[in-house]
């Protein structure tokens, strides 16, 4: 039986839900999920990672339990993977992510340099600051931002959430214990049953710009600069996995990471989706283990 524990890290203006599977002592994998999803989505892949690795995944700033703090560029996701190394200590990491949840730990392990021993990343979020475009987004990539604010926010249960989650395009393809993990920990109870999602349409909105930005070749960042601009200062081996049934723009970002990170390989997930480790966990775990070999 894998313990998991609930803990979180910082004060309550700015806190940090965590989560850590199996026992402490071993070494530390360190799991971050994509834009609009909880750490409990990673429960099939952490569960069996726990039987070699102490297993840890983090609420993203705006999601599930952690602060919401309306400041979401790139590199304040990353200042958090920090924080959370720095307050766990953690040292020798083998970090796991997906989409944003992968730039995270890509960008923290440039600001952290020696403290990850290899990164797997899962169709990372990435732009390439050596082709970058002047202007903003086109219409098309607006109307899908603020395409986000539509989202329904409030279901009457968290089984109709997942009965009308079971069909969407996004979800359909997911396993049941993945799904419902994000249904029970993705939502906050309003009372008489009711619940609303913890990351709420608008700040789902204000996350997804930036990501359009970079997708577009057009994310300046902030007075901090372009984060991008230090991808190639990655000291440790990544392997860049694409799924073959994702969409077009996040093969060309994956391809735009393999031109930048010095010690990269590269994997295809063949029949799978976006959401590869909610789809087919078990190869996740294999993959993610071969790797570490």
């Amino acid at each position: 039986m894998i313990n998991q524990r609930r803990f979180s890290i910082g004060p309550s203006d700015a806190e940090i839900a965590m989560l850590q599977w199996g026992e402490s002592g071993k070494p530390p994998a360190l799991l971050v999920h994509g834009t609009g999803f909880v750490a409990d989505v990673w429960d099939e892949v952490a569960r069996d990672l726990a039987s070699t690795y102490t297993v840890y995944a983090l609420d993203r700033r705006g999601h599930g339990a952690s602060h919401k703090p309306g400041s979401y560029h790139f590199l304040d996701f990353a200042a958090d993977v920090c924080r959370v190394i720095d307050a766990l200590d953690l040292r020798d990491i083998y970090g796991i992510g997906h989409s944003a949840g992968a730039t995270d730990l890509l960008l923290a392990a440039r600001l952290l340099p020696g403290r990850f021993t290899r990164l797997f990343v899962m169709e990372p979020t990435i732009m390439d600051p050596r082709a970058a475009r002047a202007g903003g987004l086109d219409d098309d990539s607006i109307a899908r931002v603020e395409g986000a604010l539509r989202r329904r926010a409030e279901f009457d249960s968290t089984e109709a959430v997942f009965e009308r989650y079971r069909t969407s395009p996004t979800f359909v393809d997911w396993t049941e214990t993945s799904l419902r993990a994000y249904v029970r920990h993705g939502f906050v109870p309003l009372g008489d049953g009711r619940v609303r999602l913890s990351c709420m349409p608008e700040t789902e909105a204000a996350m997804l710009r930036p990501i359009y930005e970079a997708m577009a070749q057009v994310y300046v960042g902030d007075a901090r600069g372009n984060p991008f601009t230090g991808l190639p200062e990655i000291d440790c081996p990544v392997r860049v996995a694409t799924a073959a049934k994702s969409g077009p723009v996040y093969k060309l970002m994956a391809a735009r990471a393999v031109s930048l990170i010095p010690r990269v390989s590269t994997l295809v997930f063949e029949g799978a989706g976006h959401c590869v480790a909610q789809e087919m966990p078990a190869a996740v775990v294999q993959a993610v283990r071969e790797f570490a070999e």
